[in-house]
C-alpha cells in the first residue's frame, strides 16, 4: 500500500488526527477522552498519512523534548506500513531539528514494532491509561 505523509503544526491538522486518535485511542481501546488531548497538542510536529486513494489512515507526533507518541493507525491500514511511514517521518523531523534521540512510551503490544524501527527497551513496564507500556529509546 502507497502512504504519504504530511508534517505539519495542530492548528493545521487537528482535525483530521483528532478523528482518527479518537477512533483508535478512545473508542477501539476505551482511554477516556480526557486523558487523550493535552496542551502538549500545540507545541508539537504532527504527521498525518494518507493512502493511495487519499485517505486518512494514521497520525503521530512529535514532542518539543524528542518524545514521539500519539502514534494510530486505523484498524483497516495495520500491516500495510503506514505506521512505520509516520514513525519515519517524525524520527526525520527530529533529526532535522537536531535532536540526538529520539524516545517513546509504547504499548507493551508494540514493542517489536518499534525494536525493528531500531527502538530499544530502556527500562519496566508500567501502565498508562490502564493499558501496559514500556519507555524505548533511539539514536538518530
Amino acid at each position: 500500500m502507497s502512504t504519504h505523509i504530511v508534517l505539519g503544526d495542530w492548528a493545521t491538522l487537528q482535525p483530521i488526527a483528532q478523528a482518527i486518535r479518537y477512533e483508535v485511542f478512545v473508542i477501539e481501546q476505551s482511554i477516556p477522552a480526557a486523558l487523550e488531548w493535552d496542551e502538549m497538542d500545540a507545541h508539537c510536529v504532527h504527521a498525518l498519512a494518507y493512502d493511495a486513494q487519499g485517505e486518512p489512515i494514521g497520525t503521530g507526533r512529535l514532542l518539543p523534548d524528542g518524545h514521539i507518541g500519539r502514534m494510530a493507525v486505523k484498524k483497516i491500514a495495520r500491516g500495510s506500513g503506514s505506521g512505520g511511514a509516520i514513525l519515519r517521518a517524525l524520527m526525520g523531523a527530529a533529526q532535522k531539528r537536531g535532536d540526538a534521540v529520539v524516545m517513546l512510551n509504547a504499548q507493551s503490544q508494540a514493542e517489536a514494532f518499534y525494536a525493528r524501527h531500531g527502538f530499544s527497551r530502556d527500562g519496566a513496564e508500567f501502565c498508562e491509561a490502564g493499558i501496559p507500556h514500556i519507555h524505548m529509546r533511539r539514536l538518530l
